[in-house]
């Protein structure tokens, strides 16, 4: 076990803005993270915005196509990674012209420095770039539900804009003795900004440990190992958890926040049985994260609800003209600007940008409904995202890289409903002539779809039909791909 203090993480950034400035890298350049959970993680992401640049974090589990995408769209010119990200370098360097140097923090290899080596020789102080509120400081990637991934830009406000949404489920963090974990890769919007740092921002200790899959088991020996009183748990492990044999082990914990899917009356009543607290949910998106929540502590919680507008947000069902619907009509929830955790843009994208408001709400794509009190629950989307173990999966991507199999002539993914994960993806294959629907063909697609994005992205079943439902546009008919199950 290693523990890092305040005054090392202090140092540590401070020689690693030096280092990215003496290459040149300045206010707005992107500089991209890819590790996994560890102190290096917190170091990179404090010495980019001490240095007024960009942070681009990107999750391990990250295909070559994945991550040569954010990479190209970015325009990164630095990458911060380990042996295991350098590893799928060599195959997309070329494809991110950009990228000027590669850090590795396990050492120099062919195409990478020593990023502890050239910390070492990085001076220990530095003055903070000056930035303002609305100045970009963090782009997370969406998961590409409406087309291709898109990069929402955050602004410096992101991390104060949170800590509202952050104390709520959190029945009011920081507490004595508080410390926190998460599953939730740092890369992603709910592992960073719900946990990494507004947790340091409130002196909170975070434990930080590499996961290759979530393991229930070593989780709740971890927690109680380690002491955790606070975490954030999306729904699909807390049912893993559900599933586990209860522990022996004490466990602590004063907190538990989840989110990124619908956490169900079931997993909430299994966390006041077996964890003794109330699990409060909380709702958000990449591009607006964390402006509904539960909080127990002062009586907001409802089983099957997400709870209610965190103060400084305004949010509402909508209709279509952007009127507020009234309690029992369903709509789609939509969030008013100006908000403190709003993204400033899509990278690139002005016009993706301007269709996500009506008006002055930033729409989600989800459909709910209030009840008389204010509480929200979520009912369903209205586009066709894929929300698997907790991530929001958009099959414009998937679909891209299955019909790169040279057995692919078409393919649409569908979310195909589950009890753990709460969906599945599931695709539907024509095959190019030549080629014989079979069991082999079938895991050989999937493995190409794992290793090429994501491994919560490659369809869990595969189903080989003879003709694609379309419309006479030549776009996918899902509603009856959905109905054949």
């Amino acid at each position: 076990m290693e523990e890092v203090s305040y005054s090392a993480l202090r140092e540590a950034s401070n020689r690693l803005a030096n280092a990215l400035a003496a290459r040149g890298i300045a206010k707005g350049d992107r500089v991209a993270i890819l590790l996994p959970q560890g102190p290096a993680v917190a170091v990179s992401h404090i010495a980019i915005y001490k240095l007024g640049a960009i942070a681009l974090p990107l999750a391990m589990l990250f295909g070559l196509e994945a991550i040569s995408y954010r990479l190209k769209d970015s325009g990164a010119r630095t990458l911060i990674t380990n042996a295991q990200g350098l590893a799928k370098l060599p195959a997309i360097r070329d494809t991110a012209p950009a990228l000027e140097f590669v850090w590795s923090v396990d050492g120099p290899a062919d195409g990478a420095e020593d990023f502890n080596a050239m910390l070492a020789r990085a001076a220990s102080e530095f003055t903070p770039v000056a930035t303002a509120a609305d100045d970009p400081a963090l782009m997370v990637y969406t998961s590409g539900t409406t087309g291709p991934p898109k990069g929402a830009l955050h602004a410096h406000r992101v991390l104060l804009g949170h800590l509202p949404g952050i104390e709520v489920p959190h029945e009011f963090l920081p507490q004595p003795g508080d410390r926190f974990w998460t599953p939730a890769d740092w890369a992603w919007a709910g592992g960073l900004l719900d946990a990494l740092l507004p947790s340091l921002h409130y002196g909170v200790p975070v434990v930080a440990q590499k996961l290759e899959k979530f393991d229930p088991e070593g989780a709740f020996a971890l927690m109680a190992r380690m002491h955790v009183r606070n975490a954030f748990i999306p729904p699909t492990a807390l049912r893993m958890l559900r599933s586990a044999p209860r522990p022996k082990a004490k466990i602590e914990l004063r907190s538990v926040g989840s989110g990124g899917e619908a956490l169900g009356a079931e997993t909430y009543e299994w966390g006041k049985a077996t964890l003794g607290i109330t699990i409060n949910e909380f709702y958000g998106q990449t591009e607006c994260n964390l402006v509904v929540a539960s909080c127990a502590a002062i009586g907001i919680s409802l089983p099957g609800a997400m709870g209610k507008p965190v103060p400084g947000h305004n949010v509402a069902v909508i209709r279509p003209d952007g009127s507020r619907c009234s309690p029992g009509e369903l709509g789609q929830i939509a969030i008013k600007r100006p908000d403190p955790v709003m993204f400033l843009q899509y990278w690139g994208k002005p016009d993706a940008t301007r269709e996500k408001f009506i008006g002055d709400w930033m729409t989600t794509g989800d459909q709910g409904v209030t009840d008389a009190d204010g509480y929200f629950q979520f009912v369903g989307r209205d586009d066709d995202v894929i929300t698997s173990s907790g991530y929001r999966i958009g099959p414009t991507e998937i679909e891209d890289c299955l019909i790169r199999h040279p057995a692919v002539a078409l393919a649409a993914v569908i979310g195909k409903p589950d009890p753990l994960r709460t969906e599945i993806v599931k695709a539907f294959i024509v095959l190019k002539s030549g080629h014989a629907p079979s069991d082999a063909l079938a895991a050989d697609i999937q493995g190409f779809v794992k290793t090429r994005l994501s491994a919560h992205e490659y369809p869990r079943e595969v189903a080989f039909i003879d003709e694609m439902p379309m419309t006479t546009t030549g776009k996918v008919i899902r509603r009856l791909l959905r109905q054949r199950g």
